[in-house]
């Protein structure tokens, strides 16, 4: 089962996207985890996503779905994997959609996260004073929810007008999410 995990920064998708893999046993792949442990590895991607990375630049899909397709290459991914926030454009979601093929499998279902944008403000804000990040200080949550809106909504009626999209109400809490995502997902 190849499942897609959509929604702004905020939205849940980390949290619900490690609750649905322990659950059905799929590998979690989320793209910033599958790049700094390139980078860390010192992997040829990684060393070429580290050049980017290092000069502030966003890292090229053509090296994202390398190493995409790296993890997709791996015993445990036989079954399917569950990405989390990738693909972000409709460029990348069809480029996902070849790497499926050569396997001969599809996206099976996609769920789009939706959340009040004061209550993204609100958990990104509460993260930013936990964690210290700063990618979730006040002046960029505002960009990032931003480039979400451009970016990757259109994503919403790629995968709406195939039939696999649910859409998933993520507020409650993480008990009432997961019930939903595993309806959504029906696992």
């Amino acid at each position: 089962m190849y499942v897609i995990l959509l929604g702004p920064p905020g939205a849940g998708k980390g949290t619900q996207g490690q609750i649905l893999a322990e659950r059905t046993g799929l590998p979690r792949v989320a793209t910033g985890d599958v790049i700094r442990a390139a980078m860390r590895d010192g992997t040829p991607l990684g060393k070429k996503a580290k050049e980017y990375y290092d000069q502030g630049l966003l890292v090229p899909d053509d090296v994202i779905l390398g190493l995409i397709e790296q993890v997709l290459a791996v015993p445990k991914a036989a079954n399917g994997v569950i990405m989390d926030g990738f693909p972000r454009t409709v460029a990348q979601a069809e480029a996902v959609d070849r790497l499926l093929r050569k396997r001969n499998a599809a996206v099976d279902h996609v769920l789009e996260f939706q959340v009040p944008r004061d209550e993204l403000v609100r958990r990104l804000s509460s993260r930013a004073a936990a964690e210290g990040r700063v990618d979730d200080a006040p002046e960029a949550i505002a960009k990032r929810l931003e480039v979400y809106r451009k970016q990757t909504e259109p994503l919403i009626a790629f995968y709406r007008g195939r039939g696999i999209l649910t859409v998933i109400q993520g507020t409650g809490d993480r008990e009432m999410i997961a019930e939903r995502v595993r309806e959504g997902v029906g696992a």
